[in-house]
């Protein structure tokens, strides 16, 4: 057996080239670990990790694709390439983020502050099937409760309710009727949805409704 056929081997998804070269730098400089593709959106993160099978993904948390958060691409990846294990690597340090990404299918979760020994440690870590969490954010989050479980995307209820309807095909004008509204105020509503959900079209709006489940609530 080849060294080659023991290396950890990488898919590496940031949406930044520069970042990659780095990253590709820092991991390839160890002995056994080996980048055999780079991605820059959501999709390609998929479909290259699906592509290469490697033992571990080293995904950004915010990055462009038709999955506009990499914690909503989690479930995906961990149905459809199960034995790769996925490293978050993020400026993001907020503990219920990382709370959210362990929940959610990841093994690691490194700030991009420390991706250098910690990163190399982490994807160590996650290809021998550990789980890894930046030191100070797990400290962080053994103080931090769980976030209580609630609407999704900072939507307020009226706003799920309003989304709902719209996935179910009603209009404008309909949903006031439902809910008592004024045709002005839903169509204010959708507005703050759709930008809150940094969605515009409605084929949009419904798949965000239907990957949430918001068809099935009551």
């Amino acid at each position: 057996m080849t060294a080659a056929d023991d290396a950890i081997t990488i898919v590496l998804a940031d949406d930044h080239a520069v970042v990659r070269s780095g990253l590709r730098l820092v991991l390839e400089g160890e002995d056994g670990l080996e980048v055999v593709a780079e991605a820059g959106t959501t999709d390609d993160a998929l479909r290259l990790t699906k592509a290469h099978r490697p033992k571990v993904l080293v995904l950004d948390l915010n990055m462009p694709g038709s999955v506009s958060s990499s914690l909503d691409l989690l479930p995906k990846l961990a149905e459809e390439v199960p034995d790769t294990a996925v490293v978050i690597l993020t400026m993001q340090e907020d503990p219920q983020f990382a709370r959210r990404a362990l929940s959610a299918g990841a093994t690691a979760y490194v700030l991009k502050e420390a991706a250098d020994a910690e990163l190399v440690e982490a994807v160590r870590r996650a290809a021998a099937g550990e789980v890894y969490l930046n030191p100070r954010l797990g400290a962080q989050l053994a103080r931090t409760p769980p976030e209580p479980e609630g609407p999704p995307d900072d939507l307020t209820e009226r706003e799920l309710e309003i989304l709902r309807l719209i996935a179910l095909g009603h209009t404008n004008a309909e949903i006031g009727e439902k809910l008592y509204l004024s045709v002005r105020t839903v169509e204010s509503h959708r507005a703050h949805i759709q930008q809150k959900l940094r969605r515009t079209g409605r084929a949009e709006l419904v798949r965000y409704a239907l990957d949430h489940g918001l068809l099935d609530r009551r």
